[in-house]
């Protein structure tokens, strides 16, 4: 089997809500719990199931264990979702394209699904994952550590032409100053630490900043390359249909401009395809994270809720 899956236990049912859920704040909980309106005995998927905040929340409104499923491709969360796996659900360590087709080659339907596209607390809050220019850690941002590419490689060893290109596309940088940036790296590499790559980039702003911090942008572009985000997007959203039951929901949230930009772009498609569309869009604007009062790294997100006819 090419992805590792973690069969169910029953034999004891301890609180799903304890501590180590607390880990990570659920983005957007209340207007997803809202939209998607989980009912009991429904079944539900949790394609990115993180520290379980999400899932807990909607399994103690469906009570229906034995028939969901978590999935996450980072082994520490993995780890913390044990006491899930022993209410009865299954959980499936990989990237969220390989356990879709995985499940839907089982014939598996659901009746919710939720995919939220963020990067957990816990990731960023931890230095040696190495996502934090304002912890030092090692250059990893790698979200599954069984992958052989980590934020080092791109950036000690890939060309200038292309850390420029994907700094531009991915971290929606300005060219003059993603040019500016990659001069400064290649300049000094190699560059072992998150510290020393945020210092670099500060040596090239010029200027006060207030909003965000100008390795914002670079951080984002290397952590989607690294993780090959915005292709998983794309593949897994045509795929999504597939594992609904009729009058199923799929809740998806979205952290950047690119990824909602495809996540909209799929269900505005589904609305024009006429008789061959198979989702219906619940919430016609996305519920923006500024909403979300209980979680200020929310303020980007952007939640988008479709049914199935």
């Amino acid at each position: 089997m090419s992805i590792n899956e973690h069969p169910p236990q029953v034999d004891s049912l301890p609180d799903i809500s304890s501590a180590g859920y607390n880990l990570h704040v659920p983005v957007l909980l209340d207007a997803t719990l809202r939209l998607v309106n989980p009912q009991k005995n429904e079944s539900y998927l949790d394609l990115t199931a993180g520290y379980g905040g999400h899932a807990s929340e909607f399994l103690n409104s469906t009570e229906n264990y034995a028939d969901s499923v978590l999935v996450d491709r980072d082994e520490n969360a993995i780890k913390t979702l044990g006491d899930f796996e022993k209410k009865g659900v299954r959980l499936i360590h990989a990237d969220f394209v390989n356990a879709t087709k995985q499940l839907i080659e089982e014939g598996r339907e659901f009746d919710i699904i939720l995919v939220d596209l963020g990067v957990s607390s816990p990731q960023l809050d931890k230095s040696e994952r190495g996502f934090s220019f304002t912890n030092s850690g090692p250059l990893d941002m790698r979200m599954d550590s069984r992958q052989e590419k980590s934020a080092a490689d791109i950036v000690n060893r890939m060309p200038a032409k292309e850390l420029e290109r994907i700094i531009i596309r991915y971290g929606e940088e300005k060219p003059g100053f993603a040019k500016r940036i990659v001069k400064a790296i290649v300049a000094v590499r190699p560059i072992k630490t998150t510290s020393e790559l945020s210092n670099v980039i500060l040596s090239v702003h010029r200027g006060k900043w207030q909003k965000s911090h100008p390795a914002t942008r670079t951080f984002q572009a290397i952590r989607i390359a690294v993780n090959d985000e915005l292709k998983q997007v794309k593949d897994i959203l045509p795929l999504l249909p597939k594992l609904l039951k009729p009058g199923g929901r799929v809740a998806i949230i979205s952290f950047h401009s690119l990824e909602d930009r495809l996540v909209k772009n799929y269900l505005k498609d589904q609305q024009v395809s006429g008789y061959e569309s198979e989702l219906q869009i619940i919430n016609k604007k996305a519920i923006s994270g500024t909403e979300d009062v209980h979680n200020p790294r929310a303020r980007s997100a952007k939640l988008r809720v479709a049914v199935k006819k």
